[in-house]
C-alpha cells in the first residue's frame, strides 16, 4: 500500500535532531514560496496600530466597529488596522497519552510535532518571536517566546523528547488559560490537539484566545477514532485511564452506533470552533498532512483577498 508522498518523521524511528532536520527541510522544500512576504501570507491578520475607517460590511468583526465614528456617520463604520512588523507566535501542543497513537503511518504526537514546527519555521523566517505552551496531564509547561533560529530549534527540541505518560487527561482548557496569560501581545496561536475532550470544557477559553489573537486549531486524527474495522474481539485501552475493554467488532450494529458517535463528535467540535471565531485545520495521521496545510493556506488567503477586493468595489 502505497503511502502520502509527505509523511511526518517518527520520533520513535529517529533521534529528536534528525526529526527536526526532516521538518526544516519539508518545509523549507514544499511551502518555501507559497508565502512570500510577511506572516500575513500564512494567516492575514490585524495589528495592533490603528489605521482607516470604512463602511461596515457584511461579514467584519464586529469588534472593530468604531462606534464614534459610527455615531458621527449615522452608519455602523470599522477601524482597519495596520499589521505589526513582527509576530508573536505560539504553538500550545497537547502531549496528553491520547496523542501517542496512531494506526495508519505516524502516531497523532508525530502529527502534532510537524504543525507546530510548520507554524514556527514559517513565521521565524523575518525574525518573529516564537513560543511554546506544552500541554500534559501534570500540567502545563511554558517556553517563553523568544526570536531566532536557535530558540526555534531549542523549542521545537522539547517538544520532541517530552515524556511520554500512560494514563491522565490533559486539560486543555486550562492550558488555553496559561496561554493567555504569558501570550499578552497580540500575535498568531495555534493549537494542536485531538480534541477528544468535551468542546464544553475548552470553548470559553478558545473564545477568549481568539477574541486577542489570530487563532488556529489543528484537529489530528487518526481513521480509527472515526469507524472501527471488522476485525473480531478487539481489546482497547482507555489512555486516560488505562482501563481496557474487549469490542465485538464483528457486530455491524455497534460499528454503525460507533461511527455516528464519532461523526457526532466531530460535527460538534468544528462548531465549538467556529462559534469560537478560530480556524480549524483538520491533520489526519492517513493523509498528506503538508498538502493539508498548502490547502488550508491557500483556502485562507483566497477569503481574505476576496473580502478585501469587496470592499475596495464599494
Amino acid at each position: 500500500m502505497n503511502g502520502p508522498a509527505n509523511l511526518p518523521p517518527r520520533a520513535t524511528h529517529t533521534g529528536p535532531d534528525e526529526v527536526l532536520r526532516r521538518l526544516d527541510l519539508a518545509v523549507a522544500h514544499k511551502l518555501d514560496g507559497l508565502l512570500h512576504g510577511e506572516y500575513q501570507g500564512l494567516v492575514p491578520g490585524h495589528g495592533s496600530e490603528l489605521g482607516e475607517t470604512r463602511g461596515y460590511s457584511p461579514g467584519d468583526d464586529v469588534r472593530r466597529i468604531d462606534w464614534n465614528v459610527t455615531a458621527r456617520m449615522q452608519a455602523p463604520h470599522v477601524r482597519d488596522t495596520i499589521a505589526d512588523r513582527e509576530l508573536e507566535t505560539w504553538a500550545l501542543v497537547d502531549l496528553g497519552p491520547s496523542m501517542d497513537f496512531g494506526t495508519a503511518y505516524c502516531e497523532k504526537r508525530d502529527m502534532a510535532v510537524s504543525a507546530a514546527a510548520a507554524v514556527g519555521f514559517l513565521t521565524n523566517r523575518t525574525g518573529n518571536r516564537f513560543g511554546v505552551v506544552l500541554a500534559r496531564p501534570d500540567g502545563s509547561e511554558v517556553v517563553p517566546a523568544r526570536g531566532g533560529r536557535q530558540h526555534l530549534m531549542a523549542s521545537l527540541h522539547r517538544l520532541v523528547v517530552s515524556p511520554r505518560l500512560d494514563s491522565g487527561t490533559v486539560d486543555l482548557g486550562a492550558a488555553m488559560q496559561r496561554l493567555g496569560a504569558v501570550a499578552r501581545r497580540r500575535g498568531l496561536v495555534t493549537v494542536v490537539s485531538d480534541l477528544l475532550t468535551d468542546p464544553d470544557q475548552w470553548t470559553q477559553p478558545l473564545r477568549r484566545l481568539a477574541a486577542r489573537h489570530e487563532t488556529i486549531v489543528v484537529e489530528v486524527i487518526d481513521p480509527r477514532e472515526l469507524s472501527l474495522p471488522d476485525v473480531g474481539v478487539l481489546r482497547v485501552v482507555d489512555p486516560a485511564t488505562g482501563r481496557t475493554r474487549d469490542v465485538p467488532t464483528a457486530s455491524k450494529k455497534l460499528r454503525q452506533r460507533y461511527e455516528g458517535a464519532a461523526a457526532e463528535q466531530r460535527r460538534r467540535t468544528a462548531a465549538a470552533i467556529r462559534s469560537a471565531g478560530a480556524d480549524h485545520l483538520v491533520l489526519r495521521t492517513d493523509r498528506d498532512w503538508l498538502l493539508d496545510v498548502v490547502r488550508f493556506v491557500v483556502s485562507r488567503r483566497e477569503r481574505v483577498h476576496a473580502r478585501r477586493a469587496g470592499w475596495g468595489a464599494r
